[in-house]
């Protein structure tokens, strides 16, 4: 047993109830050898004919990601007890799909700025970025048939699907003051959790335990959710040079995110006027009024408290697993997701 796992499992047993402190770092060098594996596959299947196509995908998979989701394929696996290697082809299917995602993101958002890093958008243009995002996408299915398992398949086929409507769905909001909070976490369920919800559920299937993949659904489910609602508060929160694009983001494109659903259902009178001119139309000229009253509103306390409850819950469906290192580092990586600053 080496150091790392002796010191989660120590982590494990002194906090069972509360906080898991494990950093980022702590978790991956539980599977150092996984994620080399890993990033060497991408690497080498990125690769194309097509020079365009090789300069665009690694820009953006080299540009400074967690890379949380195939992170998360890689200890379910091995949580799970699986033995082999094709956790480390569906972890990268996974970042190759989410890849794929931000760049067509990037693209309708008309964004400038990612991780620190130009878009590539705005480096090669919104043509290429679109035909670049479908060259992963259709890579990425190329690759998921190879283990040859209908389950994967069907998992993974799926999830492309809901995502593709969360983000439809997203645009339907977009400059609607009338968003509620369902539907923005029916947003948020679909366009963000559910990769993060079959990036879990690749464990219990490659491991061939079926018993096990509704505590990891849920699992992945609530991490996601969690995941994005802090990104939604550090909309507000962070500095720019922290958060890796340009701070109010979500606002100048007219996203009512939970923040703002909070401020409009809480403020005053005045306060709900300038949040709904803001949604509507004039996001990026009030986004310091905006802000202040979005701080000084309760409204990131509120949203932080249901990340935590999100968080919370991901620790608790993963009861079915048995104690280990790797459960402890699942159950850190949500209280990471909510603890965090970019």
């Amino acid at each position: 047993m080496d150091i790392h796992t002796k010191i989660a499992l120590l982590l494990f047993f002194l906090w069972p109830r509360t906080l898991y402190l494990m950093t980022l770092s702590d978790i991956q060098n539980l599977i150092q050898h996984d994620i080399r594996a890993v990033d060497q596959l991408i690497l080498k299947r990125l690769a194309s004919d097509v020079v365009l196509i090789n300069q665009i995908g690694h820009y953006i998979i080299s540009s400074g990601g967690k890379r949380l989701r195939p992170l998360l394929v890689l200890l379910s696996a091995r949580a799970c007890g699986y033995q082999g290697s094709e956790h480390c082809l569906m972890a990268a299917v996974i970042e190759f799909i989410h890849t794929s995602t931000l760049l067509h993101d990037d693209v309708v958002d008309e964004s400038d700025t990612r991780r620190g890093n130009k878009t590539a958008n705005e480096v090669w243009g919104n043509a290429a970025s679109v035909l670049v995002g479908d060259f992963l996408y259709s890579r990425s299915f190329e690759m998921m048939v190879e283990p040859g398992n209908i389950r994967i398949m069907q998992v993974m086929s799926e999830a492309t699907n809901v995502i593709a409507e969360g983000e439809v769905l997203q645009l339907l909001n977009c400059h609607d003051a009338s968003t509620t909070k369902e539907r923005y976490m029916e947003v948020i369920h679909r366009k963000t959790a559910k990769l993060f919800e079959a990036a879990a559920q690749m464990g219990p299937i490659l491991a061939n335990k079926p018993e096990l993949e509704t505590a990891f659904i849920a699992y992945g489910r609530h991490l996601g959710a969690a995941f994005q609602l802090i990104d939604d508060v550090l909309d507000y929160t962070a500095n720019e040079e922290e958060l890796g694009k340009n701070v109010g983001d979500d606002l100048s494109e007219g996203k009512p995110t939970l923040p703002l659903i909070y401020g409009l259902e809480h403020g005053t009178e005045d306060e709900k006027s300038i949040i709904r001119r803001a949604i509507k139309s004039e996001g990026s000229a009030l986004l310091s009024e905006v802000t202040q009253i979005i701080q000084h509103s309760g409204a990131i306390e509120y949203t932080k408290q249901i990340a935590c409850t999100e968080a919370k819950l991901a620790k608790e469906a993963l009861a079915p697993l048995a104690n280990s290192a790797l459960k402890t580092a699942l159950c850190a990586l949500a209280d990471l997701a909510v603890n965090r600053s970019r």
